[in-house]
């Protein structure tokens, strides 16, 4: 399928540009706007308004006056609404995958693949909204009834990243709707074009006016910081990098607000000698070059047993060689550029920084020339343990790996990290992969799979990448608080 420019064009004209504020469209306060790039080309797609903290406020002034209302919605109402946004968005995935392809730069077939994950998280919290279930039972000594019923946290701050434009908004608007919430969504500058397009869908599968206000802009603290800060705010969620979720949690403490953090990762790829080593190479690929390496569930680290470690390193970089960088659109197209010229310019350090100290690129390692924002798949084969390559998240296209000679070496390394998100085992042991499992400091492992990423399961980490759950039946009671009713028992004796 051929994208004309005027294709683009249309779709790029389609998307509201202003902030969602009580079910309106409108300009920011004090008329602000910021651009919004295409990655590949570094060209501006669109310009959007740009929100102040007055914009904020405002925002939390309509959630706050929607809350009540809301929460007495019945569960069925929310979920209806939830299952008429999926079908919206089904029929238009074309839409929503192009306009993702053009701000953040994944490949057209990728975006695609992030439509269907991230629609997955409304039909899936469709259905969670009417099983919200509380519980009722007597106590012990047979005096009282105890009544349990979940009600809602209240208005919600959503700060999503840039990396999956739908599919973090999805992954936290579908649980607040189904709770009862009502939230301020304040997306990625970079990539703030498909929450825009999100929101408006919203709209029209009948969400109510403030239940969701979408407040962009190119300013994050001007926005979270007022808002944080108001006592009517009972939760945020926050998906980011480890630094700016500490900053966070600490204004969050000053009106103890419920928080959900997905932070940053560094996840290990463990490989066995008696692993199946092409499934090993599959799932390595899947596993670092989803979004360029753009995740924070991308393999960083590949632990490699020694006596196997060539053969994976030669395989994978064959993999990794044969991929073709280009704009999203090109129908060739399997790698899309970084997000911009800084994330490019940190994944060279990391990379020349590793070659230093005596890693072997043994494909890619540069910089592509050409507009946009391009690396190199790269692998890089012999990484000293002590690299920096291997305590940083890399967010791109490069596979540093290293190797181990025993279990015991394999866990220690892997969870010689402070971050714990995702991590991956591939050995044709069960008895290897429970032990390794049990052992390692991680919220998610992929055993024998390089994609575990699903809206049924419970999506978050550990140490520093974060607190909280997305997706499963967790996702819903994040936003959901408990009240206990003590009813006295009339049979009492």
């Amino acid at each position: 399928m051929t994208i004309t420019p005027e294709r683009e064009a249309e779709l790029l004209a389609s998307v509201p540009t202003g902030l969602l504020i009580d079910g309106e469209w409108r300009d920011a306060s004090d008329g602000g706007t910021f651009d919004v790039h295409d990655p590949a080309t570094g060209k501006v797609l669109a310009t959007l308004a740009s929100a102040t903290s007055e914009d904020a406020l405002a925002a939390l002034d309509a959630a706050d006056a929607a809350q009540g209302q809301w929460a007495l919605t019945p569960a069925r109402e929310r979920s209806n609404i939830l299952r008429r946004a999926f079908d919206l968005i089904n029929e238009r995935a074309e839409d929503f995958a192009l306009l993702m392809t053009l701000e953040m730069g994944k490949p057209l077939a990728e975006a695609r693949g992030e439509v269907t994950y991230g629609n997955e998280f409304l039909r899936w919290f469709s259905e969670e909204a009417v099983r919200d279930y509380g519980r009722y039972l007597t106590t012990p000594e047979g005096k009282n009834k105890i009544l349990v019923q979940n009600k809602p946290v209240g208005p919600c701050l959503l700060i999503t990243p840039w990396n999956f434009p739908l599919a973090m908004a999805t992954r936290k608007v579908g649980p607040a709707i189904a709770a009862g919430c009502t939230m301020v969504l304040k997306p990625a500058k970079l990539t703030p074009l498909t929450s825009q397009l999100f929101a408006a869908t919203l709209l029209e599968a009948g969400l109510p006016a403030g239940v969701l206000n979408v407040v962009s802009g190119k300013s994050a603290s001007s926005i979270s910081g007022p808002v944080m800060a108001d006592p009517r705010l009972r939760k945020v969620s926050f998906t980011g990098s480890t630094p700016v979720g500490k900053r966070l949690l600490k204004d969050a403490a000053d009106n103890v607000l419920r928080t959900s953090m997905e932070l940053g990762g560094n996840a290990p790829f463990l490989v066995f000698d008696d692993a199946d080593l092409d499934k090993a190479v599959e799932g390595a690929m899947a596993a670092k070059m989803r979004n360029m390496g753009e995740a924070c569930t991308a393999a960083n680290r590949f632990l490699v047993q020694d006596t196997v470690a060539e053969e994976f390193t030669r395989k994978f970089a064959e993999a990794m060689s044969s991929l073709t960088p280009g704009r999203g659109t090109e129908e060739a197209s399997t790698v899309g550029p970084l997000i911009d010229s800084g994330a490019r310019d940190d994944v060279h350090a990391l990379v020349s920084d590793a070659v230093a100290a005596g890693a072997v690129a043994v494909t890619g390692g540069e910089p592509l020339a050409g507009d946009g924002y391009f690396y190199a798949p790269t692998v890089l084969g012999g990484v000293p343990n002590d690299a920096e390559i291997l305590r940083e998240e890399i967010f791109g296209p490069v596979a540093p790996v290293t190797t181990f000679t025993t279990e015991e070496e394999a866990i220690a390394l892997a969870n010689a990290s402070e971050y714990g998100l995702a991590s991956y085992l591939f050995t044709s042991d069960y008895a290897r992969m429970f032990r390794v499992a049990e052992q390692i400091e991680f919220g998610m492992v992929g055993f024998n799979a390089g994609v575990i990423s699903n809206a049924a399961a419970p999506f978050g980490g550990v140490k520093q990448s974060g607190l909280g759950r997305e997706g499963g039946s967790e996702g819903i009671a994040e936003y959901s608080t408990v009240q206990y009713i003590g009813i006295a028992d009339p049979y009492a004796k």
